[in-house]
């Protein structure tokens, strides 16, 4: 079995039900119909780019090319996770904690997926590499992002109960304890429900991509086992390192609460 190719004519037949949707939502007056095709425009652009990009580096693989383009991805994901908070912080580090948090554990679980369990030939290979860590941060993302969130406007509606325990004594992490608890369940709560589901409820993207394709069923299986272990570790990871790099973040070194580090 071979991979169905796709023409300009039925990608167009799937827009059509783009402009059906935006056509609703006017009629609607939801007020989505310009973003819905902005939307629907930069997700065509954006990956037809990326198509160039992954061809250019698939004929010229090398490490600086497939190191670069990873360095890039974190960048835009670590802007994403800011832009995803209601109270970012001030200055760089409303962009430093977020890229933080994805950049420790995404490097180091993409390498140790690389050099100890795939063990490609070469371990760089783009077709392995860009994949798996894109899929990793792309969900990793979404977990800082919601902890994060969680974590600055819990701090700042209940600024007077920090204050309090700090006055009676207790160290800001103790302080801060329950509040980083929640917040990192927050994170971890939608990764979580993928796991739950997937298989049951949804067939999850890599394994429905690998099926398409041609794959055995019993192969694609195991690989959407690996990504999904390896992605709610990652997620967990990133939900964990920026909930405590952020509330580190909210007091200074003689444990004072800083809010004005927050954007109001």
């Amino acid at each position: 079995m071979h991979l169905i190719e796709l023409t300009p004519f039925e990608l167009g037949l799937a827009a059509l039900l783009i402009l059906a949707l935006a056509g609703l939502s006017l009629a609607l007056s939801l007020g989505l119909s310009k973003t819905l095709l902005i939307a629907a425009v930069r997700t065509t652009l954006q990956l037809w780019l990326v198509g160039l990009v992954l061809k250019t580096l698939f004929a010229y693989a090398s490490p600086l090319w497939i190191g670069l383009l990873a360095a890039f991805m974190l960048l835009v994901a670590g802007r994403e996770v800011m832009a995803r908070q209601q109270r970012r912080f001030r200055g760089g580090w409303g962009y430093g904690v977020g890229a933080l948090a994805l950049t420790v554990p995404s490097l180091s679980i993409i390498l140790l997926t690389l050099l100890v369990i795939l063990r490609p030939e070469p371990w760089y290979a783009p077709q392995y590499a860009i994949p798996l860590l894109g899929m990793l941060i792309g969900n990793s993302m979404t977990g800082a992002a919601i902890g994060l969130d969680r974590l600055t406007q819990t701090a700042w509606r209940q600024r007077a109960a920090i204050e309090a325990r700090l006055m009676l004594g207790q160290r800001w992490d103790v302080a801060m304890s329950d509040i980083r608890r929640e917040s990192a369940r927050a994170g971890l709560i939608p990764i979580i429900n993928s796991m739950a589901a997937a298989g049951v409820v949804s067939l999850p993207g890599m394994m429905t991509g690998q099926i398409l394709a041609g794959a055995p069923p019993t192969e694609a299986v195991r690989y959407q086992i690996l990504i999904m272990f390896l992605i709610a570790a990652n997620t967990g990871f990133a939900a964990l390192g920026g909930v405590w790099f952020g509330s580190r973040r909210l007091f200074d070194e003689r444990e004072r609460l800083r809010l004005d580090r927050l954007k109001s």
